[in-house]
């Protein structure tokens, strides 16, 4: 019997299965192909950027490894995505720091950038057939060394910010314009200090004074959208953090803005996916940004956890799959790149696809029944449904690897390309 027939044979038991329990498999399989994941271009360089600028990675992150063959220019970071995008089923997105403009060995200030400086990841998504996101760079540079930048006491550091990020948004309405694909645009500041601070207060409002500085210009929703993104605490920011999440909840729902819900930027024990169903009671949209977070640090590679199928549930039970934008945001030195980038995107699609083969109907009806002992009892016995052969097939029907064999893949491009770079 032939890999394709074991695959076939293997869905066809599983589609059967899961009919049996009212679960539609095509019509998940649909939803999942239509689920566009953006993925990060600074796993591929650990956030180091293409700026003319010996300036360290700042802003209260770290990435730790030296795992040979990280992209040195933007050709080589291409061709790195090109090679993780061909091993992910489905069409997906990527997201861009300003720091990853092509500025032709100049240096050019993070207040002079363009969409000239753009162009080439605009021509290149255009011929990859795919979407692109935009963020604006904070951090990594000397007018954020205090540790403050929209929020700064000092009027000149926030103006230069406060330019910076109306440039990022302009650029990002360009990208959205040119490849006729909404860009959404992310704003996070690292502002914060590491011990006790008097005047809260202060900050939050120099904050806000500036984000409404920012957003008094306004620009097309078909061609760019804005979100907001808060953080508990950084390296650095221990005490404080001027952007937290009331703070940005707050500004987003009086300013028509999206919350950005990064799942490594809460309290280790406090759910992520239970402020979704709350949050989509009063927003349009939610933009997620999926990480893993391992103790202090929250940008660990993305896999199938409790945490991460939580997220997928929430989103699917509340039929929230074109409310809500899904972004990858991690970074890891420490191993292969490529793979990592492959690991987090097909992590988040198969734990979708587990929350969208979930036997919901059932289970809603137990527990509108007030039948709770059969609505766990059904909770359980899905864990183990046959969702392996509904990947595979997915897989496979998408013409990318199935199963583990994308490892060899990777291993064979580390080998040919990666190996070669100093």
């Amino acid at each position: 019997m032939t890999r394709n027939s074991e695959v076939e044979n293997a869905f066809g038991a599983a589609r059967d299965r899961y009919a049996r329990l009212g679960v539609d498999v095509d019509a998940a399989l649909k939803r999942l192909e239509a689920l566009a994941i953006s993925l990060q271009c600074w796993q591929g360089d650990d956030v180091g950027g293409f700026e003319k600028s010996d300036t360290a990675l700042g802003g209260g992150l770290a990435v730790t490894g030296n795992h040979p063959g990280k992209a040195r220019n933007h050709d080589e970071l291409r061709r790195d995505m090109e090679k993780a995008l061909s091993l992910i089923p489905g069409c997906h997105r990527v997201n861009l720091h300003a720091i990853y403009g092509e500025f032709g060995g100049k240096k050019v200030d993070r207040d002079a950038i363009g969409p000239e400086h753009f162009q080439g990841w605009i021509d290149w998504a255009r011929a990859q057939g795919i979407g692109l996101d935009f963020n604006a760079t904070c951090f990594s540079h000397p007018k954020a060394d205090s540790g403050f930048t929209l929020s700064s006491r000092d009027a000149a550091t926030r103006a230069f910010w406060i330019d910076h990020v109306q440039r990022c948004r302009a650029i990002s309405a360009h990208v959205g314009r040119e490849l006729k694909n909404t860009c959404v645009h992310n704003l996070w500041v690292p502002d914060g200090s590491k011990d006790l601070p008097v005047d809260r207060f202060g900050h939050r409002a120099r904050l806000r004074e500036s984000l409404d500085e920012i957003f008094a210009e306004s620009h097309d929703r078909a061609h760019m959208v804005d979100s907001v993104e808060s953080k508990l605490f950084g390296l650095g920011s221990e005490a404080f953090v001027v952007g937290s999440h009331e703070f940005y909840l707050g500004y987003a729902l009086t300013k028509g803005l999206m919350v950005c819900l990064d799942t490594g930027h809460f309290h280790p024990t406090e759910s992520v996916a239970d402020k979704i169903p709350s949050l989509l009671q009063f927003c349009d949209e939610l933009l997620l940004h999926v990480s893993r977070g391992v103790r202090w640090d929250s940008d660990h590679v993305v896999i199938v956890d409790d945490e991460l199928r939580r997220l997928a549930e929430e989103i699917v039970r509340a039929q929230a799959l074109d409310r809500v934008r899904v972004a990858l945001d991690f970074f890891d030195g420490s191993i292969n790149r490529i793979g990592a980038w492959v690991i987090g995107v097909r992590a988040a699609q198969r734990a979708f696809l587990m929350a969208l083969l979930e036997p919901h109907a059932k289970l809603k009806e137990y527990e509108d029944k007030g039948e709770l002992f059969a609505r766990l009892g059904l909770m359980e016995e899905a864990k183990t449904l046959p969702i392996g052969a509904v990947w595979d097939y997915f897989c496979r029907t998408q013409e990318v690897p199935v199963g583990e064999s994308w490892i060899d893949a990777v291993r064979r491009y580390e080998k040919d390309v990666l190996s070669k770079r100093s």
